[in-house]
């Protein structure tokens, strides 16, 4: 690796010393296989790098290159965003903590029947059950994309505007309150 140009850091690793060095946002580096590009975002396994001729790649950390012009990194390389983010998936994936929803006891064990509307067409039976998961699943997705809309750089006016067609959607779904076991996890259309 060419450490020619920056400060590397050091990490301990079963007793050798391994050099490592980051590119920080700005810099200019030759890929032996994609050529000239520019770092545009540092993350904990992956530089997001765009080059002339190849468009964005994820480069390893560890991948060699060629240094053109060295940017200091910033001091801090993860958001507060990003260690949220991290932390809830490894919440939801290692222990399993996601907002349990029932659905109503009279649901149980049901299906649903889809049937068209002309005779040459069959039927469609669906488990009430499986049905009743995507419907939380489109709540659930929902939710993240209001909580994303009210942490962006958006003005407050388009804020507003996005939040309006949200509680449309969630309108839309009321229709299928019915099947929510509790009724403070049912939808909530604009009031």
């Amino acid at each position: 690796m060419n450490f020619s140009l920056a400060q590397p850091l050091y990490f301990r690793l079963e007793k050798n010393l391994i050099k490592m060095k980051f590119y920080g946002i700005g810099s200019r580096v030759k890929h032996p296989e994609f050529g000239a590009g520019v770092v545009l975002n540092v993350r904990s396994d992956y530089y997001l790098i765009t080059f002339i001729d190849f468009g964005e790649k994820r480069i390893s950390l560890d991948q060699e290159m060629e240094v053109i012009e060295y940017i200091e990194p910033e001091k801090d390389y993860v958001s507060l965003y990003d260690v949220e983010q991290s932390v809830a998936r490894l919440l939801q994936k290692w222990m399993g903590v996601t907002e349990i929803v029932l659905l109503g006891e009279k649901w149980k064990g049901g299906k649903m029947i889809l049937m068209p509307g002309r005779s040459d067409v069959q039927s469609k039976e669906l488990p009430i059950d499986t049905f009743f998961h995507k419907i939380v699943m489109m709540r659930d997705r929902l939710r993240v994309i209001e909580q994303k809309v009210n942490a962006s750089g958006l003005d407050d006016e388009a804020k507003v505007d996005i939040q309006q067609y949200i509680s449309r959607c969630y309108g839309s779904m009321t229709t299928f309150n019915i099947l929510f076991k509790e009724k403070d996890q049912q939808f909530v259309g604009a009031k």
